[in-house]
């Protein structure tokens, strides 16, 4: 089993390098189950359509996760009730539209894909403890029982939020990784107990930007220069980033995983 998993999808030019390289990878590699990350995907990158989710499925992803930017465009809140491969963090406030966990199939219908989506507490928008909500998903949602692989994407800004739950994942979860602050770290591993982890995937975006904001603007913000605007997505050659994991059927546990690092600034 192989799972692919992309890290947070910046704006249009994220999208057309998803566009242009996803079939490809999918195919090379023989991916069984593809995740990505949009909630940055629309052109401002902030939020997501509903028609670029669609493109994304249409594309060969089987699901996408989010964060503190998945209500940014107002058609999210209905399109999400509807459409269950579009999650939002599942410790968001009581009463939030759409699921922040679920079980899918695979293409081939072979296996139970579990995939559950969580927002850390520090620095981010007021939600409901994540590891307390972590537990209870954890208690539902059982390795090789119910399901057959158990994705979890931790969106948050702390790296030791996001390592101390890897740990709390290791062994019962096939890959805890981190999304949000648009930087790949240089930790991609499998744990003690057999869980594949990275503190943050990194983005699918123009690196040649401040975490994909157009740079000169960017700076102009930070100089307090009067003429900066508000931020907007560069649109450079965008680097795919992310990670394949090569799943064990038997334990549903992680065998291997190695960081993709494609095109772009980044690469080069």
């Amino acid at each position: 089993m192989k799972i692919l998993i992309l890290g947070d999808v910046m704006g249009r030019s994220g999208r057309m390098a998803v566009k242009k390289n996803l079939n490809k990878i999918i195919k090379e590699n023989n991916i069984d189950f593809t995740v990505l990350n949009g909630e940055n995907s629309a052109d401002d990158g902030k939020g997501i359509t509903n028609l670029i989710a669609e493109e994304f499925f249409q594309e060969g992803v089987d699901v996408i996760t989010s964060g503190n930017h998945i209500w940014d465009k107002k058609e999210t809140t209905d399109y999400i009730e509807k459409e269950k491969r579009l999650l939002r963090p599942a410790n968001l406030v009581e009463g939030s539209p759409g699921k922040g966990y679920g079980i899918f199939l695979t293409k081939d219908n072979q296996f139970k894909v579990g995939v559950i989506n969580l927002m850390g507490n520090v620095f981010m928008k007021k939600t409901e403890d994540v590891f307390k909500k972590a537990q209870k998903i954890k208690e539902q949602m059982k390795l090789k029982k119910n399901v057959d692989f158990i994705i979890v994407d931790f969106h948050g800004e702390i790296t030791s939020e996001k390592m101390a739950m890897g740990h709390f994942f290791d062994g019962s979860s096939t890959a805890v990784f981190g999304t949000h602050t648009h930087v790949p770290t240089a930790d991609t591993r499998i744990l003690e107990k057999g869980t594949a982890y990275q503190t943050d995937l990194g983005m699918c975006g123009d690196y040649n930007s401040v975490i994909g904001m157009n740079k000169e603007n960017s700076l102009r913000r930070f100089l307090k220069d009067k003429t900066a605007t508000q931020h907007f997505p560069s649109d450079g050659d965008a680097t795919l980033s992310g990670i394949i994991i090569h799943a064990d059927q038997e334990t549903g546990l992680a065998k291997n995983v190695t960081r993709l690092i494609k095109g772009g600034s980044l690469k080069n």
